[in-house]
């Protein structure tokens, strides 16, 4: 969670404005349309965070991991630290230093553990228990920026030319291929 410096009621800066609400009497953050914090009402926030979520997609994660291997995959926030909180579960967290130790830093976390990434840093977490696992993340910017590794590398569009991947991760013509077609590069 960003705090604004200029002294602006926080309310405002968290409450995002639906289309409709769009109007002269909102203000832009980041270039995200705000509701005017005197308008702000009980219904503007939202419940229902215990409530399991769809992990059935490539990395198995979202609001909630499934067990054994459900994954935030290695990604780098640009603009923000982030702070993770475990509320159930175990999760086996890291973070990589940058050039030229590249470093890594790994913790298993359990309930009540806390993590902290660095901005500009390639992190994970990864879900390594037989129950689901619960964390909240919060970032200190409100456009913390995120870039996913494999996905802004093999995934790119148009596709990074595959000699370039092959070189810089020593990886077979084959490898590249598969990896840039499972993740959208050879669109």
């Amino acid at each position: 969670m960003a705090f604004p410096y200029e002294g602006h009621h926080i309310l405002g800066h968290l409450v995002p404005c639906s289309q409709q609400e769009t109007s002269s009497k909102s203000t832009f953050v980041n270039g995200m349309s705000r509701k005017d914090p005197k308008l702000a009402t009980a219904n503007n926030f939202f419940s229902g965070l215990n409530i399991p979520r769809n992990t059935r997609n490539r990395v198995g994660s979202n609001t909630t991991m499934p067990p054994n291997g459900g994954m935030n995959p290695p990604h780098i926030h640009r603009r923000a630290t982030e702070i993770l909180l475990v509320l159930d579960g175990t999760l086996h967290v890291g973070v990589v230093t940058s050039n030229p130790d590249n470093h890594l830093i790994t913790k298993v976390l359990s309930p009540g553990d806390v993590f902290v990434y660095p901005t500009g840093l390639v992190h994970f977490q990864f879900h390594v228990a037989k129950t689901n696992a619960v964390a909240i993340a919060a970032l200190s910017s409100q456009n913390p920026g995120v870039i996913t590794i494999a996905n802004a590398v093999f995934g790119s569009n148009p596709p990074i030319n595959p000699d370039v991947l092959t070189k810089a991760f020593q990886l077979g013509k084959n490898v590249v291929s598969t990896l840039q077609k499972q993740l959208g590069g050879n669109k």
